[in-house]
């Protein structure tokens, strides 16, 4: 009895290490990727960034969750577009700004979730993520060339 535990639980871990959790937990990430998909790497992100604004956007009224739900997917899309640049523009000084930017996203977006029910604050958290995703859009512009 305890072996069949013990392939269970081995098979779920390597199911999740090939697989990645975002696609058990984050599934339509996936899909925002695809719909995001740029002719390059950096077009990529900049789309992603456009549909994270949105997002945002609809974040911020009475009927806040759906909105929530697709800015979480699409952050988590984001993270996995951030991979899709060139080994060229990721040894820049300016990519490395642009990672400096989406951790302090993630920050936001962590208090943002924890924080979800309190308009005042979530609207607070939404602004500021708002911010800080035009400054990682720019910043990949400048990456871009």
């Amino acid at each position: 009895m305890k072996w069949i535990r013990a392939c269970v639980m081995a098979i779920c871990l390597l199911v999740v290490g090939l697989a990645g959790c975002s696609y058990l937990f984050y599934p339509r990430a996936g899909d925002y990727l695809e719909q995001a998909k740029g002719p390059t790497g950096a077009d990529t992100i900049i789309n992603l960034t456009a549909m994270l604004e949105a997002s945002a956007k609809a974040a911020g009224g009475e009927n806040y969750q759906s909105g929530l739900d697709d800015l979480h997917n699409q952050f988590h899309a984001l993270h996995d577009g951030m991979c899709g640049v060139t080994k060229k523009q990721a040894s820049t000084p300016t990519y490395a700004k642009a990672v400096t930017i989406n951790k302090e996203l993630w920050v936001i977006v962590k208090r943002l979730w924890k924080n979800r029910k309190d308009q005042a604050l979530r609207e607070a958290h939404l602004d500021l993520f708002t911010k800080r995703l035009q400054e990682l859009r720019e910043t990949i512009q400048t990456l871009k060339g």
